[in-house]
């Protein structure tokens, strides 16, 4: 009788547990189902911006740096308390305390914008460890790239939305034009993209939300509990750097087999630097075009997003993508100012050869 009761509770237990775990599964994949991503606030002077280091350790001097230039600005800059702290001579801290400063920065209502220090690695570590929850209760502008991908999606699947734009040891090296972009959309105006003509490019018009990001950072997350509510269209865009062609081509073919990929309406190809050309191709641009051959959708080339030149992309944002035989024009279709920008093509930095 005693092993029956024990057997018993057991499976009392192990049904709890599975509730719990399927109602978790639940609220990822319904809290935003059909509902619009939030905008969050513009800045205004005098409004608090906090740099945080979800990944990789940098120095403290590109943080003082970038503070400086956000003091210009007008606005006032905090530094989350675990940036200088240096993880197994990588991470700025461990994961847990990277998760503590990002979640101090959205918790304190006073912080309207929270600007990453730097990519590299690590973001990833971060989204067990945050319920969704806390990107909602204060929307704020989270800006960053390549590695920061990973919560700018997460962050876009909570129903807010993000920069992709430039960190902090760019914004101490005064990166323009993204840098001045940056600022112009933090308070308030937004550029309509406007890019010369790509032989690679495939006319059209195309309108969805623009989600997307780093290749490798992008597809690790991707199709997990952290994708977008469906029924959402997605205009993706994707960058890459210091990646041979063979691994470019799995990544994006991963992407193509998974059911959301039949969302996008239009695709924006970014910069790809430092490429290792293990492949016969002439450009990354004509390998990847290769796998879009079924697909009846925009594509626009060389758009300046990546590591070399991070112009501001508003991740989250509905927007129009139009490509014609001449040119690309991206619009955000959101509260705003609206300047156009002509922008060049990116000019990435290639390494031929057979190695990786």
């Amino acid at each position: 009788m005693r092993l029956l009761t024990i057997a018993y509770y057991q499976k009392i237990m192990y049904l709890c547990i599975s509730v719990q775990k399927a109602a978790r599964n639940y609220n990822y994949k319904n809290m935003y189902q059909g509902k619009k991503i939030v905008q969050p606030p513009y800045l205004k002077p005098g409004d608090k911006v906090a740099f945080i280091s979800p990944a990789y350790w940098v120095p403290q001097e590109a943080i003082q740096l970038a503070a400086e230039t956000i003091k210009g600005w007008g606005l006032q800059p905090v530094i989350g308390p675990h940036t200088n702290n240096l993880n197994v001579n990588a991470y700025a801290g461990t994961a847990d305390e990277r998760a503590a400063d990002l979640q101090w920065a959205f918790e304190d209502s006073s912080i309207k914008a929270i600007i990453c220090s730097r990519g590299g690695y690590g973001s990833l570590h971060l989204l067990s460890r945050i319920p969704p929850e806390y990107f909602q209760k204060n929307p704020k502008w989270l800006i960053g790239h390549g590695d920061i991908t990973t919560l700018l999606y997460a962050v876009a699947n909570a129903g807010i939305m993000s920069i992709h734009g430039p960190m902090a040891f760019q914004i101490a090296g005064s990166q323009e034009p993204a840098t001045s972009l940056t600022r112009d959309i933090l308070f308030g105006t937004l550029p309509q993209y406007k890019i010369p003509g790509n032989p690679y490019n495939r006319t059209g018009h195309a309108e969805g939300i623009l989600i997307g990001g780093n290749l490798s950072s992008y597809s690790a997350i991707s199709g997990t509990r952290y994708h977008l509510p469906p029924k959402k269209d997605i205009i993706l865009f994707i960058e890459e750097v210091e990646e041979s062609l063979h691994s470019i081509d799995r990544l994006f073919y991963m992407l193509s087999l998974q059911n959301d990929f039949e969302r996008v309406k239009g695709i924006i190809f970014g910069s790809f630097n430092s490429v290792k050309y293990d492949l016969q191709y002439g450009c990354v641009e004509q390998m990847l075009i290769a796998h879009l051959a079924k697909y009846d959708i925009p594509v626009c080339c060389g758009f300046p997003v990546g590591s070399n030149s991070c112009i501001p992309l508003i991740e989250g944002a509905p927007c129009s993508l139009d490509v014609t035989t001449d040119s690309a024009t991206l619009t955000f279709n959101m509260k705003g100012s609206v300047e156009q920008y002509e922008i060049e093509i990116a000019n990435p930095e290639l390494i031929k050869g057979r190695n990786r």
